[in-house]
């Protein structure tokens, strides 16, 4: 077994088998992982916000759901993925605090998996699988070996996507 290699906040990673990746604490951020079944590249991206236009202060590709899954495509190729081949499973989203709200710059959660979502179309990456939303943190692990994205919860069991 290979390292399991950390992903901050704001943060991607690009790894091969036998490594892996993980993230802590996702709960409006949105944990994007990114595989080439072929090749066993594997990239995850830790991103906080939907939309890198929106702040002026956007040096940080990684901090954003669109220049972040721009950035983890580049990389993901450089170290030999196809970008034809890439599929993607993505989990966190979530309404870390009760309101009931139409204001959309409160609903940061939602609108981060919607732009993941939204740009791996652009892509034509297939998204596999997802767990998004409600109103609980998620912490996620991504194995290069099989592509299974392990997504842990405080209270719930383990669940595998």
């Amino acid at each position: 077994m290979g390292n399991m290699i950390k992903v901050g906040m704001a943060d991607l990673k690009v790894c091969k088998y036998p490594d892996s990746l993980t993230t802590l604490g996702l709960g409006s951020c949105v944990g994007v992982a990114l595989y080439d079944p072929l090749t066993k590249v594997s990239g995850l991206l830790h991103c906080m916000l939907p939309d890198s236009t929106a702040i002026r202060n956007n040096s940080n590709p990684a901090k954003f759901a669109d220049t972040g899954i721009d950035e983890l495509i580049k990389e993901m190729v450089e170290q030999g993925a196809n970008r034809s081949r890439l599929v993607a499973k993505i989990a966190g989203g979530a309404q870390m605090f009760a309101m009931k709200t139409t204001n959309d710059t409160l609903r940061v959660g939602e609108r981060n998996a919607a732009a993941a979502k939204e740009k791996l179309k652009e892509y034509n990456i297939r998204l596999l699988a997802e767990d998004c939303g409600l109103n609980y943190g998620r912490t996620v692990e991504f194995y290069s070996e099989t592509g299974d994205y392990i997504i842990k919860a405080v209270g719930k069991p383990p669940k595998t996507i």
